[in-house]
């Protein structure tokens, strides 16, 4: 994953600011003084590693919205936190639209800028890459690949809901595939060609959400200068697509049932309601039926959705897919990044990628093969060329292919593994089991930024055995690899016992 934050600021003085408080967190940082530079630094060799960044609206020249706009023509995604000054709400709206993921008030304070990262950078894991964005765009039931009966009998019910407008909720883990057969059940329906609109719901602040479910007048509320119409409007005739639907707040989910069940919206601010004519296609990774119990999710509007529920099985589920994905991400992947000498994969490589439980599914194994690709040197995908697939599955060749393949040339880090200062110069109280425990000023560190470090340093010093990592940090298995998921850290190669 991702972890570098690019900070766009044309102030100085801002940049410094956000700049020391994501560092304080542990994020490592990129700056630009204005859009050009961010947009150049986007689409050189370190865009591929910015997991967020944090863009100023105003600014001269290519401001925050021409930079927005900029990354949406060039395929870029990370997610975008943008920083306006007070009462710029309609400002906001429209960078939402245009792809914003969250924003924050100057003067923003270290917690909320911090947070705010926290939360793009989690959500930008989850993301599918542009090429996948792309080829999602026109998708057809002949475009999802599968051998998997599970798999066939998903597109089966999936046919059948494209012959009507029956309300479909999609439910399955994260990067299999949810927004693929949406689009397909739209293009094998009556509504093909019509529009297809989009809105992930757990990526709009709480407090636009109705705004842009719905729309809002002019003048409806401070800083909104001009009327915008919200997706439903913007959906008509076509299809409505509300990905992770399970993460609306309440007070919203009782609008949006109204929405459903009468066919109309109430723009915020506006006296009069308008009709709608479109088809609701939801999506979750949460079990729905377990939110309504614990009051998180309304009842009536989960019977109002959950009407055609189709389940998408797990990547690890159908492995017998995953020799076909590989090689349709290869050709596609090598063809746009000009690797036209890339034929294919060797078959140790396709034992290695079938070996592995892939728990980000297709999007996962999708983001494998393109830095296969970027790392490859010959014309096949050999082991070699997936080092993190082959620690996290074990045995000793791909082990060993990997190892060579790092001694003689090392990999992109997905991840920053742990190295132990060598400084003469620090004061020896100053450090804890090999650990600095106060920052360049004198500060004791941050309780989550030692606790990351010394988790990634038993990893290592244990060799990825992750049993004795446990035991011997004095926690359990499970808990250990929550705290791995939570900071970021690939899971290493198992050797130790069960």
């Amino acid at each position: 994953m991702a972890n570098l934050v690019l900070i766009v600021d044309d102030d100085p003085v801002q940049r410094r600011l956000v700049d020391a408080a994501l560092k304080r967190a542990g994020h490592e940082t990129l700056a630009a003084e204005n859009g050009e530079a961010a947009l150049a630094a986007l689409s050189g060799a370190a865009g591929r590693m910015v997991g967020a960044m944090v863009l100023d609206l105003v600014m001269p020249g290519l401001d925050g919205m021409g930079v927005l706009a900029g990354m949406a023509e060039r395929g870029l995604t990370p997610p975008v936190i943008v920083q306006t000054s007070k009462g710029g709400i309609d400002t906001v709206v429209q960078a939402m639209r245009a792809g914003a993921f969250d924003f924050v008030v100057k003067p923003v304070s270290p917690e909320r800028i911090q947070q705010a990262v926290a939360a793009a950078l989690k959500i930008g894991a989850r993301e599918a890459a542009p090429a996948a964005k792309s080829a999602a765009k026109d998708a057809r039931f002949s475009d999802i690949v599968t051998r998997s009966p599970a798999m066939e009998r998903v597109l089966r019910l999936a046919r059948k809901a494209a012959e009507s407008n029956i309300p479909v909720l999609i439910e399955g883990e994260s990067g299999v595939g949810k927004e693929l057969l949406a689009r397909a059940i739209q293009a094998g329906g009556g509504r093909k060609g019509k529009a297809f609109v989009t809105v992930n719901c757990g990526a709009i602040p709480d407090n636009l959400v109705e705004s842009i479910l719905f729309g809002h007048e002019k003048g409806s509320f401070t800083g909104a200068t001009e009327k915008h119409v919200g997706k439903f409007v913007e959906a008509n005739g076509g299809t409505l697509f509300l990905d992770e639907i399970g993460d609306l707040p309440l007070d919203v989910q009782v609008k949006l049932l109204r929405a459903v069940q009468e066919g109309e919206v109430d723009p915020v601010g506006s006296r009069q309601t308008q009709k709608v004519d479109i088809r609701i296609i939801s999506a979750t990774h949460r079990d729905l039926a377990t939110g309504v119990g614990d009051g998180r999710f309304r009842e009536d509007l989960f019977y109002r959705l959950n009407v055609f529920p189709i389940a998408i099985p797990s990547l690890r589920e159908r492995r017998e897919d995953i020799p076909d994905l590989a090689r349709l991400f290869v050709k596609r992947i090598a063809r746009e990044e000009g690797r036209a000498d890339i034929s294919g994969l060797t078959a140790g490589a396709l034992s290695l990628l079938g070996a592995h439980d892939w728990p980000g599914n297709i999007r996962e194994l999708e983001n494998a093969v393109f830095r296969a690709v970027v790392l490859a040197d010959g014309g096949e995908l050999t082991e070699a060329e997936f080092p993190q697939i082959a620690a996290r599955v074990g045995g000793p060749d791909f082990v060993r292919v990997a190892a060579a393949r790092a001694e003689a040339s090392p990999p992109m880090p997905a991840t920053v593994e742990y190295r132990p200062a060598e400084s003469p110069a620090v004061d020896p109280r100053r450090r804890t089991g090999g650990l600095d425990a106060l920052d360049a000023a004198g500060n004791v560190r941050p309780l989550a930024v030692v606790e990351e470090e010394m988790i990634r340093f038993a990893i290592s010093h244990y060799g990825g055995q992750m049993s004795e990592v446990a035991r011997r940090l004095g926690i359990g298995r499970s808990t250990l690899y929550r705290k791995m998921k939570d900071y970021g850290i690939e899971p290493a190669e198992e050797r130790g016992a069960p």
